[in-house]
């Protein structure tokens, strides 16, 4: 897959884009299809399909250029701040874990998320699913320390 991958190529300077920052584990650049000008996407350049694939090795160095990249979208485009998302599988375009750091501004028309919003039914269901996530927690743990 990794071959294949345009972030991969990205990544590798095979394929052209408009990049941003370049770090030995890491590459950004200007998403061709921005929310507004100035949104980047920031992937490592090894692949990952997903945020949960990434070795914690690699975590620390990618946001660390998160952060610095986020602090440059700001300095450089005068935002007042930047939306930082990642899509895991649903709504990713490219099956290559990427950061979207997008410039933000009030009133910009980007309304918060994307979705609308709910609530618990009550809070023995918000107590479930609390207890379902520590769970997973614990065992996604573990299975990375194997």
């Amino acid at each position: 897959m990794a071959g294949e991958c345009v972030f991969c190529r990205i990544a590798s300077g095979a394929v052209e884009a408009a990049l941003v920052l370049e770090e030995e584990h890491a590459v950004a650049f200007l998403d061709h299809r921005p929310l507004f000008p100035g949104h980047c996407l920031l992937i490592p350049r090894a692949h990952y399909p997903s945020l949960a694939e990434l070795p914690d090795n690699d975590a620390g160095p990618l946001f660390a250029a998160a952060r610095t990249l986020c602090a440059a979208v700001e300095a450089a485009l005068g935002a007042e701040g930047a939306f930082v998302a990642i899509n895991n599988r649903v709504s990713q375009s490219v099956p290559h874990l990427h950061i979207h750091v997008v410039p933000r501004r009030k009133k910009d028309g980007l309304k918060g998320f994307f979705w609308p919003r709910g609530k618990y039914g009550d809070p023995s269901e918000m107590e479930a699913v609390r207890l379902k996530l520590r769970d997973a927690v614990e065992r996604a743990r573990h299975s990375w320390r194997e």
